[in-house]
């Protein structure tokens, strides 16, 4: 049955040159170059090498690492070595040296070359895969590099960080080759890493015994060396198995769910046997009953039918209770600024709305993953407003003060989550329409780097600056589903082609628990209401309890940014993904508030030279914040600000709309003008009568902090988010 004991905060095993100590929420697997061209007869290894005898020892003791993992429920990594078809990315010296030295016996075939399992170490072909007792399961990530070493040329510290990694057990062959060369990599960048002694080989036992000897030489001067038996053994209260559970198929009638949307808790209900009919099932009656309090979240909810079907051909595509998708059964939401094929998408306008021939990226990596869709959300009309107040599908209203306004423009996105009626959802965020909601709601809102997650397929508000937003109950689902769903779209112009790693991983000790972050200046603050104000107050205590070092820096910068949005000649750039004569033909269709902002812009009749001075500007900022988020004694890790200065109610909005969204604006427009990464998280409740000032208004409204971080510094970012969540909500 499931296990009923929680991963501890560390676990040690005996290890040389002393007991190696991991957090295994923290851990990855790590299993080198386990493939066919390695390890059976006629590969690329016999080849080069000759015996197999040592190699193919490994794959048991492997086998059995693995699975330890899987059944606890920890990051797997696998990588392979090979090259493309066309050999581009193989150096020379590579594919001469054996050729090149005399008297070599070892010159019959080289990469590339045909062998008995296709072309040898070329991607794609029956050798470069994995062995049969070791293929990746869905969800572990498989790394296919162009040599010895993992990290050159691939995204694997992307994925590390990602996933918040700093610890690594490694596995895989050879010891002498990929396996030590990676090993060290990983030293290098900071990971703290213990190689695996039954469950690494190379082709002559001498040289694996001497690489495991250096690596743990000197104090330790690369790493830690352990058996396989004590990793088992300490993982194992930790696991769960399948095979308990009865024929490994689901029910439709238990176990009986508990209710939580969270993917950890779907996740481990799923392997126990829960079927995600049950969940679309409790998905629909909360929202039936939800649309009775609140009936402006959705513009297209699926009928539950189809839901239904969704659930059931997952539960026939993935029988197996071992081999789920990450996202399998998680139910989700986007918001009507993303193409699903043959749904028409409104952006809250329906007399314009079109039906496209294709879904956006981002949602069909997430259908990949399992996941199944529930509906499209009501959003602030054409992506423009904070408030939630601008579109003709209605007004969503915070889920916990009625009175309060939602947040926008992803407004209905932040309400399904807030309310549980999806796990999570996918919105945008120009200038902070997936913060802001978020914070009003609750729930978590994270803007990630612009470009690492495809836009196209999303309707356009400002192009250039425009980014998906992921809504989730915390931060750990949002990283989850950043991580399934951030990938480089070719067809995509702002999508970020690399996401080089400036900084190394502080693995140990106090500089793994301690950062820098810096806050607006008091002047700045003075704009927040007085309980935001000393809210933000209790949430820079916490910051300080957990390790944070606040330090100066030059808010000029962020407020002039800011002010480029929509004081300057960008906000033009609403207008520019549409024909020239769109406007006047369509005006009659718009909310009045989005009209009279469109009709606003066209009247300033901004120039090509003002256009250009605010690029300048824009690009003296951008390079102004990354000297602030530089990596050295005066830099910050995050910038931390209130998400938004106050929260208004939907009458004080419709009595001054434009007034009300600008504050709004104040600690998020800046976001995507510099280029940062943005993560706004709950950070406790205060009663409406305080906000107000009034001792008869009823009801709690919710605080939120917004944590921003330097250019793909998502993983960073989303750490520091994930533990002053965890922490505030201890004190709470």
């Amino acid at each position: 049955m499931e296990s009923t004991k929680s991963l501890p905060t560390m676990l040690t095993v005996d290890a040389e040159p002393y007991p190696y100590a991991f957090p295994p929420r923290h851990t990855a697997l790590l299993i080198i170059d386990m493939q066919r061209d390695f390890l059976l007869p006629n590969g690329f290894g016999e080849i080069e090498a000759g015996s197999l005898k040592d190699v193919q020892a490994s794959i048991a003791p492997t086998k059995k690492l693995l699975y330890a993992f899987r059944q606890a429920s920890l990051a797997i990594f696998h990588t392979r070595e090979g090259h493309k078809p066309d050999l581009s990315d193989c150096p020379s010296n590579k594919l001469i040296r054996n050729k090149g030295c005399p008297g070599s016996a070892q010159d019959l075939k080289v990469i590339g070359d045909k062998g008995e399992m296709g072309r040898l170490l070329v991607r794609d072909e029956r050798g470069h895969d994995f062995v049969d007792d070791l293929q990746a399961l869905p969800g572990e990530v498989v790394v296919d590099k162009p040599g010895k070493g993992a990290f050159f040329n691939t995204n694997l510290m992307l994925k590390l960080k990602a996933k918040a990694i700093t610890h690594l057990i490694i596995c895989g062959v050879t010891t002498e080759c990929c396996f030590d060369t990676t090993f060290r990599e990983a030293n290098d960048r900071g990971f703290e890493c213990c190689g695996v002694e039954d469950a690494t080989a190379g082709y002559k036992e001498e040289f694996k015994s001497s690489v495991l000897d250096i690596i743990h030489w000197s104090e330790g001067l690369f790493g830690f060396v352990a058996s396989l038996q004590p990793l088992l053994d300490a993982l194992a209260p930790f696991t769960w198995s399948p095979a308990s559970v009865s024929d490994k198929t689901f029910s439709q009638t238990g176990p009986i769910f508990d209710g939580a949307l969270d993917i950890p808790s779907l996740q481990k209900a799923y392997r126990v046997g829960l079927s995600p009919v049950t969940v679309i099932k409790t998905v629909f009656d909360r929202i039936e009953k939800y649309n009775k309090v609140d009936p402006a979240v959705w513009i297209h909810v699926e009928t539950e039918e189809s839901a239904l079907e969704r659930a059931r051909k997952l539960l026939t595509e993935c029988s197996d209770l071992s081999r789920l998708p990450p996202l399998f059964g998680v139910p989700f939401s986007v918001k009507d600024s993303f193409d699903i094929a043959g749904l028409p998408t409104t952006t809250a306008c329906r007399p314009i709305a079109r039906v496209p021939l294709k879904s956006a990226p981002a949602y069909d990596l997430l259908l990949g993953q399992g996941a199944i869709f529930v509906g499209k959300t009501n959003l602030d009309q054409l992506g423009t407003g904070l408030t939630g107040c601008r579109s003709p599908f209605g007004t969503p209203r915070s889920v916990l003060n009625y009175d309060y306004i939602s947040g926008g423009s992803s407004s209905g996105s932040c309400v399904s989550v807030g309310a549980g009626l999806v796990a999570f959802s996918l919105g945008t965020d120009t200038a902070g329409s997936g913060r802001v909601p978020a914070g009003f709601n609750g729930v978590v809102g994270y803007k990630p780097t612009r470009g690492l997650i495809s836009a196209q397929g999303v309707t356009p508000a400002c192009l250039s600056l425009d980014c998906v937003a992921i809504i989730a109950g915390n931060v750990s689902d949002a990283r989850t589903v950043w991580d399934l769903c951030a990938e480089y779209d070719e067809e995509d112009p702002y999508a970020k082609v690399t996401a080089p790693i400036q900084r190394h991983i502080n693995s140990t000790g106090l500089q793994a628990k301690t950062f820098n972050f810096g806050i607006p200046p008091p002047e700045a603050l003075a704009i927040c209401n007085p309980v935001y104000r000393r809210k933000f107050d209790e949430s820079l205590q916490c910051l300080h309890a957990m390790g944070g070092l606040l330090r100066p820096i030059d808010w000029s910068l962020f407020e002039k940014a800011g002010k480029l949005l929509y004081e300057g000649s960008f906000v033009s750039e609403r207008l520019a993904s549409l024909p020239d004569d769109w406007f006047e033909k369509n005006r009659v269709h718009l909310h009045p508030i989005v009209g009279e902002i469109f009709g606003t812009v066209i009247a300033r009749q901004s120039t090509a030279i003002q256009a250009y001075r605010d690029l300048q500007a824009k690009a003296l900022y951008t390079r102004q914040a990354e000297k602030t988020f530089a990596y050295d004694a005066c830099g910050i890790d995050v910038l931390v600000v209130p998400t938004a200065p106050t929260h208004w109610t939907v009458e004080e909005v419709l009595s001054d709309p434009i007034a009300t969204n600008s504050v709004l604006g104040e600690f998020s427009h800046f976001g995507n003008v510099l280029d940062l990464c943005a993560v706004a998280v709950p950070a406790g409740t205060c009663p409406a009568s305080e906000l107000q000032g009034k001792p008869d208004a009823e009801g709690v409204l919710p605080f939120s902090v917004t944590f921003l971080g330097g250019s793909r510094m998502d993983g960073e970012t989303l750490e520091i988010a994930r533990r002053f969540e965890n922490d505030i909500s201890s004190t709470a």
